[in-house]
């Protein structure tokens, strides 16, 4: 490593923020750039661990040292090629992962764990700064003649689009709204990664000969046999969009709506576009956001930024640790995480389960809960602690239950596991030769390094059921 004491001297920072009140007058992206000698200081704390449990703690497999002691070492051209052997999108990642590899970092048994995630970010915005990520179609000599149609444009999609096309195969993604991104483009808020950032990757995919063809639900158009018949491979990335709703008293009254319903419509309204569905604004509600997940921390960032009345978010279990447990490490830590948007305001409680919603006129006034405890592993509701919260706008961001069960799964009839996804068979294959799978559709509900790490994964497979064995990273 360039300095083997570097975590002895410098500890870890936090990646720089730009002020509340700046922020919540706009879109933009929260963080700022780090200087770069700040960056390097960073870097230099990756330490010679002899096992880089980082590795390991990245579905990807990122060559996390190796692009630290470059970074340390000013050799960002260097740096951006170790990074990109492993990760197609380091810019997606870098904004949006939630860095299981950092939770890996040998550094975070007993201190703050190297800034990894920020460390990915920074060499890949220098790459584009410094034109070094360019288009790269593979030579025509290559070109198989196989064609492949992955349905859903999210990362999952996207990477195996990009490894099928550089392994010579003609790639049509189809996408069933109106913009290529999947969920980075009408899930995930313009803070978190604006759409300019998801363009310009889609942009250097087209010039590298992949078919991008938006409004195109498949199923309808094309129907299912269309697509069969005038393609060799199918790779499913349709995503696990099901959410999971919430059947109690008072459900059905106007005001109540699952959180992606809304996160789509100010997506739309953020880029200008209009919105055809009844519109479900914050603006000027009380507004109440059911679970603790990524999912709510978006719906609570737009309603600050829209001028809401109030906002509270409730979710039914206990309030995490705020430090991980000593036999946790390497893996994913259950801790309390705190995001962007907590800081901007609203409330935040645990241990409420929802008995029911009422109203007048057909309009969500109240929201009647009970509080909860933890016993034996079980969520129980305690008797007398009935309370009610006033509210004219609930959003129900309690996770997803699988991908949407549309006319294209059904004429498929692939079936669904106990967990709602699309089962595989011998990794990524399907019941169904030829037909595979990867992302959210077969894991369920999961992180977006995991979604471009299986579509990387199904598209080598997919390589080798059309010739036979393949040439791509697996």
């Amino acid at each position: 490593m360039g300095d083997p004491k570097g975590f002895l001297k410098i500890g870890r920072k936090p990646t720089p923020k730009r002020t509340v009140e700046e922020r919540l007058q706009d879109y933009r992206y929260v963080y700022k750039p780090w200087p770069e000698e700040e960056l390097k200081g960073q870097a230099s704390r990756c330490m010679d661990c002899g096992v880089p449990f980082c590795n390991t703690g990245c579905p990807l497999g990122n060559l996390i040292p190796d692009w630290n002691d470059l970074v340390y070492r000013d050799h960002w051209r260097e740096a951006i090629d170790r990074l990109h052997a492993t990760n197609n999108f380091p810019e997606f990642t870098g904004m949006l992962c939630p860095a299981p590899c950092e939770a890996a970092c040998v550094l975070s048994i007993n201190d703050k764990p190297v800034s990894i995630k920020e460390i990915e970010l920074s060499i890949i915005n220098r790459a584009f700064e410094e034109g070094w990520v360019k288009p790269k179609p593979p030579p025509p000599e290559i070109r198989t003649g196989k064609r492949v149609a992955v349905v859903g444009s999210g990362p999952a999609g996207l990477a195996a689009a990009q490894q099928l096309n550089r392994a010579g195969h003609s790639v049509v993604v189809f996408e069933k709204d109106d913009r290529v991104g999947g969920l980075l483009m009408y899930g995930i808020p313009d803070y978190k990664i604006e759409k300019w950032v998801v363009d310009r990757r889609v942009a250097l995919m087209e010039e590298e000969g992949v078919e991008f063809r938006t409004n195109s639900y498949v199923g309808y158009n094309p129907t299912t046999e269309e697509l069969k018949s005038d393609f060799d491979a199918i790779i499913l990335g349709v995503g696990a969009l099901h959410g999971r709703d919430l059947p109690v008293p008072g459900r059905e009254l106007d005001g109540i709506h699952l959180a992606m319903d809304y996160l789509v419509q100010q997506n739309r309204r953020v880029a200008g576009l209009p919105v055809e569905e009844e519109e479900i604004t914050a603006k000027g509600r009380n507004v109440v956001i059911l679970g603790g997940g990524d999912t709510s921390a978006d719906c609570l960032g737009n309603a600050h930024r829209e001028g809401c009345a109030s906002v509270k978010v409730l979710t039914h279990g206990p309030k995490p640790p705020d430090h991980p447990g000593t036999l946790e490490w390497p893996d994913w830590p259950f801790i309390l995480r705190t995001y962007p948007a907590h800081e901007e305001g609203g409330e935040r409680g645990f241990s409420a389960a929802v008995t029911g919603f009422s109203g007048s006129n057909g309009h969500v006034e109240r929201m009647h809960a009970v509080r909860t405890e933890r016993k034996e592993g079980k969520t129980i509701a305690i008797k007398g602690t009935d309370f009610e919260i006033e509210t004219d706008l609930v959003l129900l961001a309690i996770g997803f239950t699988g991908p949407v069960r549309d006319r294209f799964l059904e004429d498929l009839g692939l079936g669904y596991t106990e967990r709602g996804a699309i089962p595989s068979q011998n990794g990524f294959g399907t019941s169904e030769p030829g037909v595979f799978v990867a992302g959210d559709a077969k894991r369920g509900a999961s992180l977006i390094v995991w979604a471009i790490a299986e579509g990387r994964n199904a598209a080598r497979q997919a390589d080798e059921f059309l010739m036979g064995r393949s040439l791509l990273p697996g």
